[in-house]
């Protein structure tokens, strides 16, 4: 079994739900081989409650949650990318930074959630959290071998791919 630590950042455009929710699981599934972190094109500054009490829920530590730029990933000391992942249309089609280490990238779509009432909302951000946790059990079901060189884009491509309910 390795010992690598595979560092995977969750893009959205605000970083408000998906790409924060993908963080989430990522690090509460990843049984130490993955380190998840999350950014945006376009921060919006906060995060959206529907998504805090969620992570809350699978006891992710929510203390240090935050919308947070791509920019600080450019960044001479900022960690190093293996993965990179898109979780909305709009990031997908943004002209990304061109990342150190030149990672792997792919793009894991998600719906917007949304809803009017309260209660259709807090439906959408469970829908969607469920289909974010489908693709992550996936990535994290990958072995060694899976992991490593070629192997590896093809496997979080087709994880991308996937239908999720």
């Amino acid at each position: 079994m390795s010992n690598k630590v595979y560092n995977v950042l969750f893009l959205c455009t605000a970083n408000s739900a998906r790409s924060v929710m993908s963080e989430g699981w990522l690090n509460v599934l990843g049984g130490g081989r993955f380190r998840a972190f999350s950014a945006g094109s376009h921060p919006s500054g906060k995060v959206n409650p529907h998504a805090i009490a969620l992570l809350d829920g699978i006891g992710y530590d929510i203390g240090a949650l935050r919308s947070k730029s791509w920019d600080e990933f450019e960044l001479a000391d900022a960690p190093r990318m293996d993965i990179v992942i898109t979780v909305c249309d709009n990031a997908k089609g943004e002209a990304c930074p061109v990342w150190p280490g030149h990672p792997l990238t792919a793009h894991w779509g998600y719906e917007d959630p949304h809803g009017e009432t309260e209660a259709e909302k807090r439906a959408s951000f469970q829908k969607i959290f469920l289909q974010i946790r489908q693709r992550i059990t996936l990535l994290v079901a990958l072995s060694d071998a899976q992991l490593a060189g070629p192997a590896l884009k093809d496997a979080v491509r087709d994880i991308g791919e996937t239908r999720v309910d």
